[in-house]
């Protein structure tokens, strides 16, 4: 039976797909095969020995120690464009936030509590309301950096208002890139997006080689007056520097899903407390996707949407057994494992090896039932990882 760890809160709908027969889950499970997660800030001391995969219910993984996994071979999954829809339709709130003064003009009307009379509330509103005009959508230009599923999903919603779309993304990749719409124009460096952009939208991940994307010099390269959203991540950009953009009126506003305190009550700038993915719907989809991922992991080896291994799928034969090896990417390793094998006259029916930067993963169907004997001694191949059985 696998031992499955839940830490936060992970949708009914998720966790109902693992069999209770060969499943047991909770928050207290001492020695796990499998954590799942959503923001968790996790420590290498809750990981234990045992465990083979973590599962994130959501897009980011900085709260996962991703580098120290790999190194022991275990598997990081996440649930890229499940909660994308969600993202999507707060990134369009705010669009709509930065154009037409309604947060201001909200603010303005509860201040009028005290008047009772209808006649004059509705004359004080009237002569009220010209201070919160803004403009509309349609028309303006929208800078997409980063079109993956949700910066392709925004795209497409910012040209069904009527939107003119730049977009740029270096790292695109071609299944991105087919299913972007034709009518958002590729920029060939960020720079020129963002001096041609009435408003910039950031959807890319937090990683070491985007963190402070948007510093002084990128906000100084900026249309004057545009507006920048980041429903991404906070560390994207540079506090200071948007504060200064602001102070400056070089960005007339910066709206964001991730509170700052440099940035905190500051006019120009409004936050929300990360509602990105808070959402029935994109809570739910996250944790059956990931579920199903880990699921196919832990009963076959297949690996989908890891952010630390290669894509690996190789369907089960109707009889044999199954060898799942994580090693260093190194020449000469596989004949090494294969030889082992061919020693002992085991016949290999099926089999798939392939790699991401440092590490390998095979995927070996054989006719013999392998035992811990033959496990033991794959583990001593040098460079072997790890070793597991499955039946």
């Amino acid at each position: 039976m696998f031992q499955i760890r839940t830490l936060n809160n992970i949708s009914v709908k998720g966790l109902s797909k693992f069999d209770g027969g060969n499943y047991s889950l909770g928050e207290r499970i001492e020695a796990p095969d499998a954590i799942l997660l959503r923001s968790h800030k996790l420590s290498l001391e809750e990981t234990g020995d045992a465990l083979l995969a973590i599962g994130r219910a959501g897009a980011g993984v900085n709260n996962i120690p991703v580098e120290a996994m790999s190194a022991r071979g275990i598997v990081v999954f996440n649930t890229p464009g499940a909660n994308a829809n969600a993202v999507k339709e707060l990134v369009m709130a705010g669009l709509l936030l930065s154009r037409r003064g309604i947060v201001q003009g909200i603010d303005y009307v509860n201040q009028l509590s005290a008047e009772q009379d209808k006649a004059t509330l509705n004359k004080e509103v009237e002569a009220a309301k010209k201070q919160f005009k803004g403009s509309e959508l349609k028309g303006r230009t929208l800078g997409v950096v980063g079109l993956g599923a949700i910066g392709s999903m925004v795209a497409d919603m910012a040209l069904g208002l009527g939107m003119n779309v730049l977009g740029y993304d270096p790292a695109i990749s071609v299944e991105a890139a087919w299913r972007l719409s034709s009518q958002v124009q590729r920029m060939e460096n960020m720079a020129a997006l963002l001096a041609r952009s009435d408003m910039v939208t950031l959807h890319v991940p937090a990683l070491p080689e985007t963190e402070g994307l948007i510093d002084a010099t990128q906000v100084e390269g900026m249309k004057r007056g545009a507006v920048l959203l980041n429903f991404a991540r906070g560390e994207l950009v540079v506090p200071e520097a948007i504060r200064e953009g602001v102070k400056s009126g070089q960005i007339s506003q910066y709206i964001s899903d991730f509170p700052t305190p440099e940035l905190l009550g500051l006019e120009g700038i409004l936050a929300t407390p990360h509602l990105g993915a808070s959402t029935d719907e994109a809570e739910e989809n996250c944790a059956m996707m990931v579920a199903d991922q880990m699921i196919d992991f832990l009963e076959h080896g297949n690996i989908k949407n890891s952010v630390n291994f290669p894509a690996v799928s190789l369907e089960r034969s109707a009889m044999g057994s199954r060898i799942a090896i994580v090693n260093r990417n190194v020449p000469r390793l596989l004949g090494s494992v294969l030889s082992i094998l061919a020693d002992r006259n085991i016949n290999v029916i099926d089999m798939i090896n392939k790699s991401r930067e440092d590490l390998a993963y095979n995927l070996i169907d054989i006719e013999a039932a392998p035992d811990e004997e033959l496990a033991g001694v794959l583990r001593k191949v040098e460079d072997v990882i790890s070793v597991r059985l499955i039946p």
